[in-house]
């Protein structure tokens, strides 16, 4: 294996000069710098990046642990928490806890273990508190991104969960609709506890009675499924989820009903599918900008980095309710 000797032989420099190419400390000049550059492809040269972050303590490297990658709303986070990095020369690593407590731990620990610059954390579905106590005292910041945490004083950004519900449910109440079932899901989720609470609150805005409502919460889908497919049988006249995959519980429960959609029963979902403008009938959609709120997470780790003593702040960001034919079409009567 090559080393800073065997290019500095070659490109005929001192080995401080190769070490100035390598790691931007001095200006060098443009001809003496080729040199080691074509020196360094010529010998296969490769730098140890854990040694050298030992050296500076700084890797220029940064942690992203997210719950569920394959979700269509977490993927486009990593593509925002992926670009704003690559813009600021910082590597992203990444893993996907599987919204596994257990896994998501082991994750973190290798991550810090590389010493990254930061980390930011979509925590899993049952993480626990002690975890976040935990990463109060570790150098690397930590960023919160989605599932926030009010117990810790940790920067945040998130989407406007509760308001959002709270404007969906006034669009579906505004068109006739007093009976609602709402596929809540896990509620150790806190953006769904969010969306939850935010049913609530459109409930009381219109003066619907909260006991005619049907809220269907936990962990197993297919139960969730089977409750639903059971519920349909009556009177309810709109079905909300609150996230992709119990978009899919939902829809599935409602064909298995014998139910169409928007004729007989109105449709909403929080998150969506990819080009779901495409879906016949188009779904009603509360959009994250989950793009945006994986760029804004590494806005705020890089400026935790240069102003580690901040007061910590929380960002939530707007979403977009995108109205389509499963509520559009139908008119409650």
């Amino acid at each position: 294996m090559a080393t800073m000797v065997d290019v500095a032989k070659l490109a005929g420099v001192s080995i401080s000069t190769v070490s100035h190419v390598l790691n931007g400390t001095r200006n060098v000049e443009k001809a003496t710098r080729r040199k080691v550059l074509s020196a360094i492809e010529q010998t296969g040269y490769r730098q140890d990046t854990l040694a050298r972050a030992m050296r500076r303590s700084k890797s220029d490297s940064i942690g992203l642990v997210v719950s569920a990658a394959g979700e269509p709303a977490f993927a486009e986070m990593v593509h925002g928490v992926e670009q704003a990095a690559a813009e600021r020369g910082l590597t992203l690593l990444l893993a996907n806890s599987g919204e596994d407590a257990v896994r998501e731990r082991r994750a973190i620990t290798t991550l810090l273990e590389r010493r990254i610059d930061g980390l930011i954390l979509a925590r899993a579905a049952g993480s626990e508190s002690s975890l976040l106590a935990n990463l109060q005292q570790e150098k690397a910041p930590v960023i919160l991104l989605d599932r926030l945490f009010s117990d810790f004083p940790f920067d945040q950004v998130g989407a406007d969960n509760r308001d959002s519900m709270r404007r969906l449910v006034q669009h579906l109440t505004e068109r006739g609709h007093t009976r609602f079932a709402l596929v809540a899901g896990d509620d150790r989720v806190p953006a769904l506890v969010e969306r939850l609470n935010g049913f609530h609150d459109g409930i009381r805005d219109a003066g619907l009675d909260a006991a005619g409502q049907l809220i269907l919460a936990g962990q197993d889908e297919n139960e969730l499924h089977r409750q639903l497919a059971d519920a349909l049988a009556g009177d309810y006249s709109a079905v909300i989820s609150s996230s992709t995959p119990l978009a899919v519980v939902a829809l599935r429960a409602i064909a298995e009903a014998g139910l169409s959609t928007p004729g007989d029963i109105a449709f909403a979902t929080f998150d969506g599918f990819s080009n779901s403008d495409l879906f016949r009938p188009g779904i009603t959609t509360v959009r994250q900008p989950a793009f945006e709120m994986g760029a804004s997470a590494v806005g705020l780790l890089t400026d935790r980095l240069a102003h580690p003593d901040a007061h910590p702040r929380t960002l939530r960001l707007h979403q977009t309710l995108e109205l389509r034919e499963s509520t559009e079409s139908y008119v409650a009567t």
